[in-house]
């Protein structure tokens, strides 16, 4: 198994590792085995930082899971969907998929959409954006960006592309815009970087 990353699926957290004052919702998501999402922050030695997921954005929850507890993991890029959906944000999915693929960049979706593909939960509705991750080891052009950037904002509903660096996360459309610094997601906080590819402490 590799080492969790941000927005990994993983399976297998026991109620008993929530905090003392967890709602009930969140006790019922892990009690029915539901997964919990990586999330971007720190944790002690032997423990990732997750996000437990409810119904709608009112119902969020941070906690740590302990590593040896995961059962089951899955990251953004094995999931697709290529069938036909009501739902705009997978019909975007299906839609952007070959651009993508093209890219040579390993990518997935995240979010709700990811959510309902790896469980078969039914969490998107009529507005639902499609959130995507894209892995970007070695730095993207700007200009690259733009153009991507470009066709995507001409898929059926809003898609937002997180480019993951070994640094952090940057939004694409942050990064194909013209501003000198960028706001950058690392597990130690956000930052605003002149280059999201640089290690942080010497990034302009």
């Amino acid at each position: 198994m590799n080492a969790p990353r941000p927005h990994d699926l993983l399976w297998g957290m026991p109620v008993s590792a929530l905090p003392a004052e967890a709602p009930q919702w969140a006790r019922d998501v892990l009690a029915s085995g539901q997964p919990v999402v990586v999330r971007r922050a720190l944790c002690e030695a032997a423990w990732v930082a997750v996000g437990v997921r409810g119904q709608g954005r009112a119902q969020r929850l941070g906690a740590c899971m302990r590593v040896a507890d995961i059962q089951r993991q899955q990251g953004p890029e094995t999931l697709r969907w290529q069938t036909q959906s009501p739902w705009l944000a997978l019909q975007a999915l299906a839609s952007v998929a070959p651009v993508l693929n093209a890219s040579g960049l390993a990518w997935g979706p995240t979010g709700g959409v990811g959510y309902q593909i790896a469980t078969g939960i039914e969490v998107l509705h009529a507005g639902s954006d499609l959130d995507l991750l894209l892995r970007t080891p070695q730095p993207l052009a700007r200009a690259q960006a733009r153009e991507l950037l470009d066709i995507l904002d001409c898929a059926p509903c809003r898609i937002d592309v997180q480019l993951e660096t070994p640094e952090g996360a940057v939004a694409l459309r942050e990064w194909a815009g013209f501003a000198r610094r960028v706001l950058l997601k690392s597990a130690h906080g956000p930052h605003l970087v002149g280059d999201p590819w640089a290690t942080l402490g010497r990034a302009a």
